[in-house]
């Protein structure tokens, strides 16, 4: 019953019987008294009202403001985030209820995939996002909304290697302008002139649709993920029953190097400029960081495509150029938003 229901039946109740009352004790000189008690106990009702209809009235989203975050950070220990996700897996009841079309969860692969290979891995399950990163070390990964597989991911690739370009042309103007002889102009052209090199062999990587998928955010039912975790290239499933909405989910899975701790991406390695094609590494020259899925900072920024969550992580390196893609860095995601 609402508010203004409640107190219009009061009125009708209370104020008759006052109003007889005080009729019958008009010329009593205890009249003001009875008034006053009267008074007093109609503004007490309706007080008890007003307290009443606001507790019972609905608060909205209790959600606002809270992040979930699904996968690994810095320093987790790879074998125990695998084997912490297979029992959560096995564990997911098969006859619980679950909102909408099912639960959401981040799968890894073992090894980076191109797009085709997607249709043989996820292909019969609804996928919201993918990650994405050429194996080279301590480079971006970048995320990418992908509801077709796998011509939403080539279409992804494409627009990335876009960016990557304009990043290099960006990183190649600032090296040119940096004229100077002092050590640290001298440093910063250098540096400059690496990522413009690094940018470059990217947008060379994607463009063609390199083998630079990892991971992806998939929903369905718990028999159908635990199908998903059966599947050759699979390394994990990780269910997130506890996530409603993507765009309040940083998800950060392994990345393929990662076996052991997560760790920091090691930004050394050879110049990407003297290798022709990127290619999966299964041994990588040292281990690097979880990706973070739609946050700013730890969690990547999203490489969006139409557009959708942030990320960013603290560095010593110059400030890049406009650029949509996340740094790795183990940290947490929407929709994402990993070790090894």
């Amino acid at each position: 019953m609402r508010a203004g229901d409640l107190l219009r039946q009061l009125d009708q109740r209370l104020l008759p019987p006052l109003t007889r009352a005080v009729a019958r004790l008009g010329d009593r000189s205890g009249r003001s008294g009875v008034l006053t008690w009267a008074a007093l106990l109609s503004m007490a009702a309706v007080l008890g009202t007003a307290v009443w209809a606001a507790d019972d009235v609905p608060v909205g989203d209790r959600t606002v403001g809270e992040v979930t975050r699904v996968g690994v950070t810095d320093g987790d220990s790879v074998p125990g985030y695998l084997r912490s996700a297979a029992a959560d897996l096995a564990a997911l009841p098969s006859t619980a209820p679950t909102a909408g079309d099912g639960t959401y969860a981040l799968v890894t692969l073992d090894a980076y995939l191109p797009p085709q290979r997607l249709a043989a891995v996820l292909g019969d399950v609804p996928v919201s996002t993918v990650f994405g990163r050429v194996p080279l070390p301590g480079r971006q990964t970048v995320r990418i909304p992908a509801l077709r597989v796998p011509d939403d991911v080539v279409a992804g690739m494409v627009e990335v290697a876009a960016r990557k370009d304009t990043e290099a042309a960006d990183y190649r103007k600032r090296a040119a302008e940096m004229t100077g002889d002092g050590v640290d102009e001298r440093e910063l052209r250098v540096r400059y002139a690496d990522d413009a090199e690094v940018a470059s062999a990217e947008a060379a990587a994607y463009r063609t649709g390199c083998a630079c998928v990892y991971a992806a955010v998939v929903r369905a039912g718990p028999e159908v993920l635990r199908g998903v975790a059966a599947r050759p290239d699979v390394r994990a499933v990780d269910p997130a029953p506890e996530v409603y909405r993507l765009d309040r989910a940083v998800f950060t899975p392994p990345l393929p190097e990662q076996r052991d701790v997560v760790r920091p991406p090691a930004d050394t390695g050879p110049s990407p400029t003297s290798s022709p094609q990127v290619r999966a590494v299964s041994t990588p020259p040292a281990p690097e960081p979880s990706v973070p899925v739609g946050e700013s900072s730890e969690p990547a920024p999203v490489v969006t495509i139409p557009s959708p969550e942030p990320s960013s992580t603290e560095s010593t390196e110059p400030p890049p150029p406009s650029v949509t893609t996340s740094p790795d860095a183990t940290g947490a995601g929407p929709l994402a938003p990993s070790p090894s």
